[in-house]
């Protein structure tokens, strides 16, 4: 029973059959679990109540990815609804354990003011981040000029006069289809980006690619 009611009760010694409930918290309702008339019992639940004035955005981040965000990294949200509007914002929150391991992604949350209500809980929206743009550069190739065997990554690097010689990297962080490197090349290096190039032989690069796994077996 509310304070302010008993309070009446005390004061005009007369208790009516009916009363104001006020809700703990503004916003709109959005579950309604009682009828007029019905019996209820303490706890139960007879309205859900939301305050959109503020939304969440929760977005999966890449696990290769993650360690580049942090707590105030800038963001800028699209929401697809509204490809026109995006909005700008920081992350507030890193979520401290992997929730779906089947994509291998961490969830982070940004927190968006919503005055008019048009952001509406459960749509979709495009998230960009926005590291320290302070950061040192880094080496990177363009992600297509990998090639991936699975058991090693390699470049092939153009040597002039139609001379091709595969190097292997170590690669690091991904985005904007580059791949940096770690170790392998370095800048000024020219690397063979796709497929529209000739080679005399196909054996020659596959002898060379079978030569550096030789390499890496001897003692």
């Amino acid at each position: 029973m509310p304070q302010d009611r008993i309070d009446e009760v005390l004061r005009t010694k007369e208790n009516l059959r009916t009363l104001d409930w006020r809700a703990p918290a503004s916003g709109h309702v959005i579950e309604k679990n009682v009828v007029e008339g019905q019996f209820v019992e303490a706890g139960e639940e007879l309205f859900r109540i939301a305050d959109n004035s503020n939304v969440w955005v929760v977005a999966e981040v890449a696990e290769a990815d993650i360690a580049d965000i942090e707590v105030g990294t800038p963001v800028t949200v699209t929401l697809r609804a509204f490809p026109n509007a995006p909005h700008e914002g920081k992350v507030t929150f890193i979520y401290p354990h992997m929730r779906k391991m089947e994509t291998r992604t961490v969830s982070v949350r940004i927190v968006l003011p919503n005055p008019d209500g048009s952001m509406k809980p459960g749509m979709y929206a495009d998230v960009v981040f926005h590291p320290d743009a302070n950061a040192d550069p880094v080496t990177a190739v363009p992600a297509s000029a990998v090639i991936d065997s699975g058991t090693r990554q390699v470049v092939l690097l153009a040597k002039g006069e139609g001379r091709f010689e595969p190097r292997a990297v170590k690669l690091g962080r991904t985005g904007s289809s580059y791949v940096e490197v770690l170790d392998g090349v370095k800048d000024g290096d020219e690397v063979v980006t796709s497929a529209t190039f000739l080679i005399d032989s196909e054996s020659n690069l596959k002898a060379a690619l079978q030569g550096l796994e030789h390499q890496d077996a001897m003692p």
